[in-house]
């Protein structure tokens, strides 16, 4: 899943230092000549590639970021000590506009790179500079440079990560509430999600990933029925699905079930669909679109490439635990997952009171990280 995050800033960098008046006054020598030092450089601004970021939210809390003034001059030639540069960190992918002039002026695509935003003022001179043959005392001195200030807007295009999958009212913005910073609105009852919501899990200060919320799915979504292709493709390109189901409903274990494998139906239809699609595109290459051909290609190995979407990676989250008699729960999940001949990973959560929420984010981070080194 894709969209355009975006954010505006202020930078400012920092002014350089006045260059100092001062005479050379020690005993003996009472014609001192001139010996003020020029004043130190302002700090500039730079920003700089982060690999662990992956939105600009924080950019939502601090808007505006200023360098320190340089220092002014001092007597006996001292020169005034030049302020740090500051360094701004960025999610890679982050196109920088001049936000007033309109213009691109660069885009960080890797981590560690830096790119000057604003320089610092430089410098003024001391009136030692000023001396000459004809002018043994100048009193003569500069003021330093004002430092640039300019309004930056950030664009950035984020992937989600992991795609929260399920029937209406499984959950699945509750969850999001639970483990992120988005506010889905939440409420008892199908389809309060009409839109996907996009929410940045912090697993540590430089580690996250994100999170999607996608419109519950309801059995036919891969023909189209409601808004089910709409909301199919916006799984596409995340990494891992998380099939939320909603464990509360006291309806006999064969139903749960049913409604598991009616979303994985819908999930094979939609791949086989996007699978014969490819091969029509592939025939058309003029009309190829390539962000579209990545998961069906998938399917067939090719290098980098994200598998079809009934292939994903998919661990079964089951949520509302905390909702069942303590001695019917493990009984009701193993017979579940026996109906279900479920093989991979499990969790047992209660969203809206965030039990097992902590684990199954750590493990998230964990596997996306392997995913991302593989």
């Amino acid at each position: 899943m894709k969209f355009v995050d975006e954010a505006t800033i202020r930078v400012e960098a920092g002014a350089g230092g006045n260059g100092a008046l001062s005479f050379r006054r020690e005993k003996f020598i009472p014609r001192g000549g001139p010996d003020g030092g020029d004043g130190g450089n302002g700090g500039s601004v730079y920003l700089i590639g982060q690999e662990g970021l992956n939105t600009l939210a924080d950019f939502r809390h601090t808007r505006v970021f200023r360098a320190e003034k340089g220092a002014k001059g001092g007597g006996s030639n001292c020169t005034g000590k030049s302020a740090k540069d500051i360094y701004i960190q960025v999610p890679l992918g982050t196109r920088v506009m001049d936000a007033e002039a309109e213009e691109l002026i660069g885009e960080i695509t890797r981590h560690g790179e830096s790119l000057l935003v604003a320089h610092g003022g430089k410098g003024g001179l001391g009136n030692t500079r000023f001396k000459s043959s004809t002018n043994r005392t100048p009193r003569r001195t500069t003021p330093g440079k004002p430092g640039e200030h300019r309004e930056l807007a950030f664009e950035l295009q984020v992937l989600a990560d992991v795609g929260l999958l399920g029937m209406p009212n499984a959950g699945k913005s509750t969850l999001l509430r639970a483990v992120s910073d988005a506010r889905p609105k939440v409420a008892d009852y199908p389809f309060t999600t009409l839109h996907p919501h996009l929410g940045v899990v912090r697993v540590g200060e430089l580690r996250s990933f994100v999170m999607a919320d996608i419109p519950g799915l309801i059995e036919g979504a891969a023909e189209g029925a409601g808004l089910g292709h709409q909301f199919l493709r916006h799984l596409s390109r995340t990494r891992i699905l998380l099939h939320l189901v909603d464990m509360a409903p006291l309806e006999p274990d064969a139903d749960l079930a049913a409604r598991i494998k009616a979303i994985e139906a819908e999930l094979k239809k939609f791949s086989d669909v996007q699978g014969r699609t490819s091969v029509g595109r592939s025939q058309h290459p003029a009309s190829h679109d390539t962000r579209t051909s990545l998961y069906s290609a998938g399917a067939a190995g090719m290098p980098g490439a994200t598998p079809q979407l009934a292939r994903r990676e998919r661990w079964l989250v089951l949520n509302k635990m905390d909702l069942l008699p303590e001695a019917e729960r493990e009984m009701r999940v193993s017979r579940l997952l026996k109906k279900l001949k479920w093989k991979r990973p499990v969790y047992r959560i209660s969203a809206i009171g965030g039990k097992g929420c902590r684990e199954l984010t750590m493990d998230l981070m964990r596997r996306l990280e392997q995913l991302k080194g593989a």
